[in-house]
């Protein structure tokens, strides 16, 4: 189901292709994501004109919110031209029409930030009860039987993570602060539950087409390799089973031999699951924002963390983001108002990095 992805001509006829170079290579999937992003352009609901708009660049593996969380929840990250229903929990959120027609689309792959409705995305950390316990196994047992019943036999793969894990297990963007010994044992029981949930779902409909697997996101790796500081990775990883390990690489976006340390880092501490084995790290956000290097620079960074990536064996590596979603002033108004995460400017020019995903 993963195809290759042939960009010799791009990277220079001098270079081996990625299957040549490492055999674990076409594995990897290049994705984007499509989340919260500021501006839209046509009147389609704005879930489908992003997916609309990465499938015709060439992606077939998408990264969208599917959440019902008191912080973003999927209505507020896809609000243009969309009129949501109310509804209390993921498995009705995902039979919506908007999921529907998103699900119906040819992508093999969707990478799925999900969090049970009404809670914050870390409640966990202040208090994390038995019936939590016993709700968030529930929640996405439900939500897995769903997807897993609803798209039998078309051989897609939907992925459910966290966001960003080091982030929440501290309650702050600074990455100096501790995390709390409590907090690191309720978020080791949170994404057990959450595993535990999917797993027992998963076995209820085995070979019929379609996969569910689960993710914990992780994201400040560097620290903790180079320092020893406390992260998930370290703290968290070695002691619950996951399918897969997620990283958000934006602490070694400037080195792509710090990128490459880090995924070695982040597998040397994941427990090895099947059936992703020792191929169970992938890149859940990665690039180079545009207000930080010229296009080209952006390009050829991106094209090289890509390439780390593949060599490693990462199943996917997905591209922060299709339509950006930072400005730099209130209210943007043009390309120079915005950060530079996209895959498509403001003003409808693409960047080079889409020639990545031909």
């Amino acid at each position: 189901m993963r195809r290759r992805l042939f960009i010799r001509s791009l990277l220079g006829s001098s270079m081996l292709s990625f299957a040549q170079a490492a055999p674990p290579a076409s594995r990897t999937q290049l994705g984007v994501a499509h989340i919260g992003g500021l501006y839209s352009f046509s009147e389609k609901d704005y879930l489908n004109e992003g997916a609309a708009t990465a499938h015709a660049l060439g992606a077939r593996c998408i990264k969208v919110s599917l959440s019902l969380d008191t912080d973003n929840p999927s209505p507020q990250l896809y609000p243009f031209h969309s009129q949501w229903p109310k509804v209390t929990t993921l498995h009705a959120l995902a039979d919506t029409s908007y999921y529907r027609d998103l699900f119906a689309k040819d992508f093999d792959t969707f990478i799925l930030t999900s969090f049970r409705p009404g809670c914050s995305a870390s409640y966990w950390r202040e208090k994390f009860s038995a019936e939590d316990e016993q709700a968030e196994e529930a929640c996405f047992a439900s939500l897995t039987r769903h997807l897993l019943r609803t798209y039998a036999h078309t051989r897609k793969t939907f992925i459910i993570q966290n966001w960003e894990g080091d982030w929440a297990l501290r309650g702050s963007f600074d990455p100096t602060t501790k995390p709390a010994p409590a907090a690191t044992a309720s978020m080791i029981r949170w994404l057990a539950a959450r595993q535990r949930g999917i797993a027992r779902a998963r076995a209820e409909f085995a070979n019929n087409g379609a996969s569910v697997f689960h993710a914990c996101e992780v994201n400040l790796v560097r620290q903790a390799q180079m320092l020893g500081a406390p992260s998930v990775t370290t703290d968290v990883l070695p002691h619950v089973d996951v399918d897969l390990a997620s990283y958000s690489a934006w602490d070694t976006k400037d080195s792509p031999q710090q990128f490459a340390q880090a995924l070695e880092f982040i597998a040397k501490h994941k427990r090895r699951t099947e059936p992703f084995g020792e191929h169970g790290v992938y890149v859940g956000e990665f690039g180079l924002p545009e207000s930080e290097a010229t296009p080209q620079m952006a390009f050829e960074r991106t094209r090289m963390l890509l390439e780390e990536a593949q060599r490693f064996g990462c199943p996917y590596a997905v591209y922060w983001q299709l339509y950006c979603n930072e400005p730099t002033v209130t209210p943007p108004k043009a390309n120079a108002d915005y950060k530079g995460f996209w895959l498509v400017r403001p003003d409808g020019t693409r960047s080079l990095v889409c020639q990545l995903f031909q």
